[in-house]
């Protein structure tokens, strides 16, 4: 089957199932002392779980979306469910991302980054969906990528928080400890991918001209 040749679908999707399962959970519970991140303004708990379901909707609805074999088999799904990714998901998110990176515990560097990430989110998304509306397949599979990493990129900035942990823990005083990792995992986590991402999309454009235009699905 066609969809076997894109190998990075299935562990893509465990990936993500596995990090929503473990991440979604304690914000279901409507309990403000289960959350991961802490704060004494008022209405940072509520938008905090609005931003972290509608991410979740929003990352699940994306590996769907980027899957090859279901674009092409099933093009009318793949529209509703970009609806559902577009206005369910990143569009509550990020809005609410944008408020609460503003208000966040974490420092002046992390409050920029997640600024940063959420208005570049929004705008990737919503250049995306008007490129599709308008038939240019080539530029939403390029905005759609673009969106896709910064979707995922919580993921690495877990990753990049762990690896700041284990090498800035003896060497940071303690009560800086946790704003010096947020400030590096908040950059890290969206910036190299979205680098990596245009290095990748700008590679042997001949090439992917052709794929592109095979894989492009109406709208």
């Amino acid at each position: 089957m066609t969809w076997l040749r894109k190998p990075w679908v299935g562990p893509l999707a465990f990936v993500v199932v596995a990090f929503v399962a473990f991440s979604l959970p304690p914000y279901l519970t409507g309990d403000r002392l289960q959350a991961r991140v802490q704060s004494d303004w008022g209405p940072h708990y509520p938008l905090l779980v609005v931003h972290v379901v509608c991410a979740s909707i929003a990352i699940l609805t994306c590996v769907v979306q980027i899957w090859p074999w279901f674009r092409a088999r099933f093009p009318s799904w793949h529209r509703r469910v970009g609806r559902v990714y577009v206005l369910a998901g990143v569009l509550p998110a990020g809005v609410s991302g944008l408020v609460i990176g503003w208000m966040t515990p974490f420092g002046p560097v992390a409050q920029v980054s997640t600024v940063v990430l959420s208005v570049l989110w929004l705008t990737f998304t919503l250049l995306a969906w008007r490129a599709a509306r308008r038939r240019q397949f080539r530029d939403h599979r390029k905005w759609m990528i673009r969106s896709f990493v910064l979707t995922v990129s919580i993921i690495t900035n877990r990753i990049w928080g762990v690896i700041g942990f284990l090498l800035l823990a003896d060497r940071v005083p303690e009560a800086e400890l946790p704003q010096t990792i947020a400030g590096i995992s908040t950059w890290a986590g969206w910036t190299i991918p979205l680098l990596a991402s245009q290095w990748w999309l700008e590679r042997k454009p001949r090439r992917r001209a052709v794929a592109e235009q095979r894989e492009a699905v109406p709208v």
